[in-house]
């Protein structure tokens, strides 16, 4: 039997914490994504819940630049848009309403893809990660990162996006995270 949504989907109450400050001291946008991210890209936040990294993201690829900021959740998309007007990027990033079975494909290619803590919430990894390939330009990179309290096995993640053709580039590890960055083309 299926997990019903409320489940296995991270609530809005919990956004205080996402959005806190002091989250910048274990999982800084700028250290973790600035290798991949320059000014003028068209990024892609997989479940932006309340916006941390979407916002980070704006910041990231300047005026020019665009994120589109996906979520499940309309109350998650609705804090997004509160801290991105808070912070003046809220012209950057484009919110976006997905279903539970289905990103809901924007029309443009992207040049980084992010799913922070987002895969292991997912039903059908498999048609996500097709997705997330449909997505990319031929050389972005996409990064999948979980917090190792839900990815008991993040290797089958890891190698299940790899069959799908997702060449591995960098593996990633931080405090209460692991995870990877990805490429199209060879690293």
């Amino acid at each position: 039997m299926p997990k019903k949504r409320a489940e296995h989907v991270c609530p809005p109450s919990v956004v205080k914490w996402l959005n806190s400050p002091l989250r910048l001291l274990i999982q800084n946008p700028v250290k973790i994504m600035g290798p991949y991210v320059r000014p003028g890209d068209t990024v892609i936040d997989l479940g932006c819940g309340g916006g941390f990294f979407a916002v980070a993201l704006a910041k990231m690829v300047g005026e020019k630049g665009r994120v589109i900021a996906v979520d499940l959740q309309e109350e998650m998309l609705n804090i997004t848009r509160r801290l991105a007007t808070k912070k003046g990027v809220l012209n950057r990033i484009t919110l976006h309403h997905c279903r539970e079975d289905d990103i809901g494909l924007p029309a443009e290619k992207v040049d980084f893809a992010l799913a922070f803590y987002v895969l292991h919430e997912v039903p059908d990894r498999q048609r996500f990660l097709k997705q997330v390939l449909t997505l990319l330009k031929p050389d972005a990179h996409f990064m999948l990162i979980e917090p190792k309290h839900h990815a008991k096995d993040i290797q089958s993640e890891i190698d299940l996006a790899a069959s799908l053709g997702l060449k591995q580039v960098k593996a990633i590890k931080f405090m209460m995270s692991q995870g990877m960055v990805f490429s199209l083309s060879e690293p």
